[in-house]
């Protein structure tokens, strides 16, 4: 049985500049911080003459951690009310991480450091998420996270090149120290954000602040919309996390003397589309809906895979690429948005980020072990298809068991005390974004995804019936029983073809 609760009682309010400028300027720093990790903290430590086990085990390490606080992480948020402490908590963790390894480089402290730095992104980055939420509400939070997925690209494609070019010209160890010194501009747009400006109960998806008015953990578990889509995003990151390393371990086993070049490019080339794209998809998500932007999202990953799988031409990899461009900067605006639509009400937004971002990592991290081992065996073309299979499969779930996640036009009374749609009265909404039919009977999910299938077949159907039409002209009887095995409505469609 759905929990019903009602909605907000008063109307949402409009949040001051100076509380939005902060957002942005906390996504650009933010993002321009961690661009100071990742793999130059491999490069880093390899200079420090590190064994490569030392430096697989810490990072092995600082992912596990980083991967079992996300559940935590969002219980916390939801729990804590200062959601600003809760960044300039992680933003400061951050940069201590980022001094110990750019000062003191040895096991012990580093392996302390990275445990805790991956610790923070449990709940850094769902933080300005859930600040995003509570400072501008639900109604306004796809063009909010369209914002904030354009100034976290821009602050990481600018310091990606800003660190590679130091390292370049001064040291590694440079590097780190400046990516510390970038949580003091992060701390200033932190500050900016007015704490008055932050809604509780709209930050944690709830109806009202009291912990009374949740929904419970085991109803979270339970909801359709949270497995779907977690499921979703599991096979996604199954299929898309490897997929670049693979590509470039494939051109440098082929001798490519641009290898370091077309890889640069394959990074750095999607991160300007996304900078690009968010704002549009974030403004779109309001006007399309949240359904049709997730299949072009889901859909072009099995199309890049099958093209990675069958050209081997670096300039054409690099086209390839931008697709990756477009599904990032869709699944980056989308996944907090889909999530506060699924929990809008429950007050568990945060922890059903944690939920969702669990699976998602949990795909990302055996992404790179199982399709490495299929490399290893049987070659990148069986690898890229093997991806394109796990792909299909991620965007045939969405398309099939994914319901339209937009919440209708919602007006809320000034009385405070009960909000309309336009003038009807009041009435709860349930948390669960399953769709409904008109008749008080409810439909089971097994019935819903074979009527599902069955539109899908139909339309499937009539693309055969097409081909089959100009294919056998010269032998409409063929057709015609092909048709009519396949469907027990195809003599609608037989009765068009001409007779013998």
């Amino acid at each position: 049985m759905a929990l019903i609760v009602g909605l907000p009682d008063a109307a949402e309010s409009s949040p001051s500049r100076a509380s939005l400028n902060g957002l942005d300027g906390i996504n650009f720093f933010n993002a321009a911080m961690l661009a100071g990790f990742g793999p130059y903290v491999a490069v880093y430590l390899a200079e420090q003459k590190w064994t490569q086990e030392n430096i697989g085990f810490v990072l092995t390490a600082s992912g596990l951690a980083g991967l079992l606080a996300l559940m935590p992480g969002g219980e916390l948020l939801d729990t804590v009310r200062s959601k600003r402490a809760l960044v300039a908590l992680g933003a400061s963790m951050v940069a201590v991480t980022a001094l110990v390894i750019g000062i003191w480089p040895n096991f012990p402290l580093v392996f302390t450091a990275l445990v805790l730095h991956g610790t923070t992104g449990a709940f850094l980055g769902p933080a300005i998420a859930a600040i995003s939420l509570g400072v501008v509400g639900h109604f306004a939070l796809a063009e909010q996270l369209g914002r904030n997925q354009r100034f976290a690209s821009a602050g990481s494609l600018i310091a990606t090149g800003l660190m590679g070019l130091i390292g370049y010209l001064l040291s590694y160890q440079a590097m780190f120290l400046i990516a510390a010194a970038l949580v003091l501009p992060l701390l200033v747009a932190l500050a900016a954000i007015r704490p008055a400006d932050i809604d509780f109960a709209r930050s944690c998806g709830a109806a009202r602040p009291d912990a009374a008015a949740r929904t419970t953990h085991r109803s979270l578990w339970k909801s359709p919309g949270v497995l779907t889509f977690a499921a979703s995003l599991f096979l996604f990151q199954l299929a898309n996390a490897a997929m670049l390393p693979v590509v470039g371990a494939a051109l440098v086993y082929d001798g490519e003397s641009r290898s370091s070049l077309i890889v640069a490019a394959l990074i750095i080339l999607p991160q300007i589309v996304v900078a690009l794209l968010a704002p549009w998809v974030g403004r779109q998500a309001r006007s399309w809906g949240r359904r049709p932007l997730l299949l072009i999202g889901f859909g072009t990953l099995p199309i890049r895979a099958l093209l990675f799988a069958f050209f081997e031409d670096p300039l054409f990899l690099v086209g390839f690429q931008l697709l990756d461009g477009i599904s990032a900067a869709i699944i980056g605006v989308l996944t907090a948005l889909v999530t506060a639509d699924i929990t809008h009400g429950s007050g568990r937004f945060n922890m059903a980020q944690g939920m969702i971002g669990t699976a998602s990592g949990i795909g990302a991290a055996l992404s790179t072990a199982v399709f490495g081992l299929i490399a290893a065996n049987f070659g990148r073309t069986t690898t890229f298809l093997s991806m394109a299979a796990v792909a299909l499969l991620g965007a045939s779930i969405m398309w099939l068991l994914m319901p339209e996640t937009r919440p209708s036009t919602e007006k809320y009374s000034s009385s405070g005390s009960s909000w309309k749609i336009g003038s009807a009265k009041r009435r709860p909404i349930p948390i669960s974004i399953w769709p409904r039919r008109s008749s008080p009977r409810k439909r089971s999910v097994n019935q819903i995804t074979l009527r599902r299938m069955s539109a899908a077949w139909r339309r499937c159907h009539g693309v055969l019936y097409c081909f089959y039409k100009l294919k056998f002209q010269k032998n409409p009887s063929f057709a015609r029983r092909f048709l009519r095995a396949t469907w027990p409505l195809a003599s609608e469609h037989g009765r068009h073809l001409p007779q013998r």
